[in-house]
């Protein structure tokens, strides 16, 4: 009876098969943030600084894949006007997106971008750096801050992708379905969910959410998330309630904003927009926004009403 169980199991179409759970949203209850008001707050950025030059060869990437012109709607002079951007830069491999990423943990971008490059620098290939002892790789980073921590984590990931793929190569992630792709880097000593996203969302053109803490405490400030919630369950909220194709622009520009306001800085004693403590500031020091008042005044009105 058991054998011929089993047997029915195994002549079911694939899709029939029961799938594996969708992570549940953790905050049912907190119906923010809605759909309009993710295309709102996207269209207020986006009108007062522009699409993030920065973001802009990735944007170029995903619509690339779409098979769409590459265009930068607002461009800091208001809504409703389009440029087009050339950016034309070759798409660099996912292997490197990875790095980058854990490269740019806990340091400016600045720092992370002088590591990756004089990592590249000291050693042409990924087998280079495989073979390298760890106190080189160190020193090639160090400029990046926490060279032991990410040199191992580089390492680490190296050694066990030739072990498991025979190469140095993450391109096969490309064939994946998203639910693969995230099971695939978390098997990786070091690698957490924002790094999975980041590669996700801009080396893999997919619609994810990652979040920094910039995108963390603006989340919290206009009331997109609880103001007890913590960043991996930030991340399963706004993952679910974020329209997948605002998910892009809208991260890139919270994040932007979050270094160039200087009333939406970190705050840990007060989630109301306006009030900050030179000694919470982050590491970038926030710079004011050019010339207009924070679009973001009122949301955080709404989020604490």
């Amino acid at each position: 009876m058991q054998a011929q169980r089993k047997r029915k199991l195994q002549d079911r179409p694939s899709s029939a098969l029961p799938s594996k759970p969708v992570q549940q949203d953790p905050y049912p209850t907190h119906h923010g943030p809605t759909p309009e008001e993710c295309r709102a707050v996207r269209d207020d950025l986006l009108a007062l600084h522009g699409f993030p030059q920065e973001f802009a060869k990735y944007r170029e990437q995903r619509l690339r894949k779409l098979g769409l012109v590459v265009k930068e709607e607002g461009g800091g002079h208001g809504r409703g006007e389009v440029k087009t951007v050339l950016v034309g830069e070759e798409e660099e491999s996912i292997l490197d997106g990875l790095v980058k990423t854990v490269l740019s943990q806990n340091t400016t971008d600045v720092n992370s971008q002088r590591a990756f490059a004089s990592l590249k620098s000291a050693f042409p290939s990924w087998e280079d750096v495989l073979a390298a002892e760890s106190t080189c790789i160190e020193d090639a980073i160090r400029c990046g801050g926490l060279a032991p921590t990410k040199a191992a984590c580089i390492k680490n990931i190296l050694t066990c992708l030739l072990e498991k793929r025979g190469k140095l190569c993450l391109e096969f992630l490309r064939d994946l379905s998203v639910s693969e792709i995230k099971a695939e880097l978390s098997l990786f000593k070091g690698i957490g969910p924002k790094t999975v996203a980041c590669v996700l969302m801009f080396h893999l053109q997919q619609d994810d959410f990652p979040v920094d803490t910039h995108v963390f405490e603006i989340a919290k400030t206009i009331g997109w998330i609880p103001t007890t919630a913590d960043r991996n369950k930030a991340y399963l909220h706004l993952n679910q309630r974020i329209p997948g194709e605002l998910k892009f622009d809208l991260n890139c520009l919270l994040f932007t904003h979050g270094k160039m306001c200087h009333r939406c800085g970190k705050r840990k004693d007060s989630q109301q927009c306006g009030k900050t403590k030179g000694s919470q500031q982050r590491k970038e020091s926030p710079v004011k926004s050019p010339g207009k008042a924070c679009p973001l005044l009122n949301y955080c009105n709404a989020g604490s009403s």
